[in-house]
C-alpha cells in the first residue's frame, strides 16, 4: 500500500477550508489502500490527474476548487505532499518546484513540530533526489520516513471519510453520474436515496461499490453520521 508523508498539510488545510475535508479524507483513504508502481496506474484511477517533472502528480480536489501536488517515490511506495491550495494559489506557484519546508542537516528523533518540519524538509529532498537502493542515504531516508509516520500518526491522524462523501469523491474523480451507479446500487431512485442519505448502504451495495469502483470497503462499512431515514 502507498504511504503518505507530510499529512499535517492536509489537516491544516481543511481546518481553513472545511469543504475540502471530506474530499481530502477520501483521497487519502484511496491512496493508502492502493499500490501504484507507475504513473499510468495512477492515471487509470484518476483520469484528471496531471503528471509533471520530478515524479510529481497534480490532483483536482472537490471538482477543480483545490489542487494537491504530490511527489511520488514509486519504488518505496511513498506520496509526499508538496502543495495543497486553492486553484488561484496553485496558479501562483511553480508546480514543478514548490516546497513546504527547508532541509535538515542532522537526523534525530522527532519531539516537536519544529523538528517535524525539519524532518519533512529532508524527506522532501530525498523524494526529489531518491538515493540508490541499499546505500547509506537510502537507509537514512527509510528511517526518516518511519520517524515522520510515527509522529504524524500521533499528532495528525486522518480518520476515514464519510461513506457517502467517499462515493461522491470517486464519482467526481471518475466522471460518473448517478445513473452510472445503478449496477452497484439498483434503480435510479435507490441511487438518489443513497446519495441523499435517505437509505443506508447494504452489504451487497458495499461489496459492489468496492469491487467495481475500488472504493475502500472500510470507508463504506461505517455508518454515515447524517443518515436521514423518514
Amino acid at each position: 500500500m502507498m504511504r503518505v508523508i507530510a499529512k499535517k498539510y492536509l489537516v491544516q488545510f481543511w481546518l481553513l477550508h472545511r469543504d475540502a475535508e471530506q474530499p481530502l479524507r477520501a483521497w487519502y483513504d484511496e491512496v493508502v489502500s492502493t499500490k501504484w508502481s507507475s504513473p499510468q496506474e495512477i492515471k487509470n484511477q484518476y483520469r484528471n490527474a496531471s503528471f509533471i517533472s520530478n515524479n510529481r502528480v497534480v490532483f483536482n480536489i472537490k471538482g477543480n476548487d483545490y489542487r494537491l501536488i504530490v511527489a511520488v517515490a514509486y519504488r518505496l511506495g511513498v506520496f509526499y505532499i508538496k502543495f495543497i491550495g486553492t486553484h488561484t494559489e496553485y496558479d501562483n506557484v511553480n508546480a514543478k518546484t514548490v516546497e513546504m519546508g527547508g532541509y535538515m542537516k542532522a537526523l534525530k528523533p522527532i519531539r516537536n513540530d519544529n523538528e517535524y518540519e525539519a524532518a519533512l524538509a529532508e524527506a522532501s529532498y530525498f523524494i526529489d533526489h531518491e538515493p540508490a537502493p541499499k546505500s547509506k542515504k537510502a537507509d537514512r531516508f527509510e528511517v526518516l520516513l518511519m520517524l515522520i509516520e510515527s509522529y504524524e500518526a500521533k499528532h495528525y491522524p486522518i480518520d476515514l471519510p464519510d461513506p457517502i462523501e467517499a462515493i461522491k469523491f470517486r464519482m467526481d474523480q471518475a466522471g460518473l453520474r448517478p445513473k452510472d451507479l445503478q449496477p452497484m446500487i439498483g434503480g435510479l431512485n435507490r441511487v438518489y436515496e443513497i446519495l441523499n442519505r435517505k437509505r443506508p448502504l447494504t452489504l451487497k451495495m458495499i461489496w459492489k461499490l468496492h469491487s467495481m469502483l475500488g472504493i475502500p470497503a472500510e470507508s463504506l462499512i461505517q455508518q454515515s453520521d447524517e443518515l436521514h431515514i423518514a
